[in-house]
């Protein structure tokens, strides 16, 4: 057990160690590495009134004197979460995984905050939406990445986005466009991953496939039932007439990973499309449709255009790749449930970014621990205790 407290000591004064530099004054930095094991603490809810108490604070004034006027950069501290989570995680099998995630607040004044169709209630609410990058790898998985997503409503309202902090050189940012800048930061960074994947929100854009094509940069993405895709010609058909058209035999049962009830297994196939190959290089890359089909209602059936070396391509592997999708929704409740990524009191956006990135520190140092944990426990022999 001491080997594992010298462990976790060491994650912490090593992410202590590359976060310090951010902050111009000690006390800034002491009480963002504080705030931070506030968040991985017990403590009953994360906001800005129970982390002050946890804190030794009799006000909250200090907590969100951090998140809002304090001189110290967001996006610096992503870098170094970014960088952290690869040098604890880095696998050249990783996976880089796309989503969003809402977080349900009241009031208008929120940067970014509407009435729209939030994921986490299932429903149209008055909510923040934030789009977040994963990293995952056989060692486990992180978030490399964040942006709060600000509908047309607030970027076309320059004196609402003022209020909110929103500078005026701010514009409009789809989804797939948020997830494309954060997907471009990784890959500049030379962050080894095999694969990107990400649902039909994603998946649906063809100017995020055409882009990721361009970097030469292979993906297992989902699409909806009625995406146009060339198959067996250079005319269009929907993704869900060519599953229809599949023979019997085309089908396999194969599980896409392990989940809270066991093996997630169904129904999956595998087609060639046809694409335009104008050079050697291009011939070396294939597109394909992998479709998966529920066990229980075979009506039920989820799509995914794949781009990759033929060389890397079977269904097996594919699948194992659609599957990391999931490990997203795994860090979302973790991240909710034990590190307060969705208790925030902030307004502003920069506050919003400050907060968020802060909880992700946090639970990359928890994945961080429970993998040393992990390795702890592998390295007792049997027998002891």
């Amino acid at each position: 057990m001491q080997e594992l407290d010298l462990s976790v000591s060491a994650l912490l004064d090593d992410l202590a160690d590359r976060l310090g530099p951010l902050f111009p004054r000690s006390e800034t930095r002491d009480r963002a590495l504080r705030y931070l094991q506030g968040l991985l603490s017990q403590c009953e809810r994360k906001n800005s009134w129970h982390l002050a108490e946890w804190l030794g604070d009799a006000t909250p004034d200090g907590v969100q004197y951090l998140l809002d006027r304090a001189r110290w950069d967001a996006d610096a501290a992503r870098d170094i979460l970014r960088q952290w989570v690869i040098d604890t995680l880095g696998s050249p099998e990783g996976v880089l995984v796309l989503d969003e995630t809402g977080f349900i607040k009241k009031g208008q004044h929120s940067a970014g905050v509407q009435r729209q169709y939030s994921g986490t209630a299932g429903r149209i609410e008055n909510s923040q939406i934030g789009v977040f990058l994963l990293y995952a790898s056989p060692a486990g998985h992180a978030f490399l990445d964040r942006a709060l997503y600000l509908p047309k409503s607030w970027t076309q309202d320059r004196e609402r986005c003022r209020r909110a902090g929103i500078p005026d050189d701010v514009e409009f940012a789809s989804k797939p466009e948020l997830a494309r800048r954060m997907l471009e930061r990784a890959m500049d960074q030379d962050i080894p991953a095999a694969w990107v994947t990400g649902d039909s929100v994603y998946g649906g854009n063809r100017s995020l496939r055409l882009w990721l094509e361009d970097r030469s940069q292979p993906f297992v993405l989902e699409v909806a039932c009625n995406e146009p895709l060339w198959w067996k010609s250079f005319q269009y058909t929907r993704a869900d007439e060519i599953a229809a058209a599949l023979p019997d035999d085309a089908w396999q049962t194969l599980s896409a990973g392990s989940g809270s009830k066991g093996e997630r297994r169904y129904d999956w196939a595998l087609t060639p499309l046809t694409r335009l190959q104008p050079t050697e290089e291009a011939r070396r890359w294939g597109h394909y449709l992998l479709i998966r089909r529920s066990l229980s209602t075979p009506d039920e059936l989820a799509y995914y255009v794949v781009h990759a070396p033929r060389d890397w391509v079977s269904i097996e592997t594919l699948v194992r790749v659609a599957g990391q999708r999931w490990k997203i929704e795994q860090g979302f409740q973790t991240a909710k449930g034990e590190c307060g990524l969705d208790e925030y009191e902030v307004r502003r956006r920069a506050s919003w970014h400050r907060h968020i990135t802060l909880s992700l520190l946090a639970h990359a140092l928890l994945v961080a621990i429970r993998q040393a944990s992990h390795q702890q426990k592998k390295l007792v022999p049997t027998g002891f205790s």
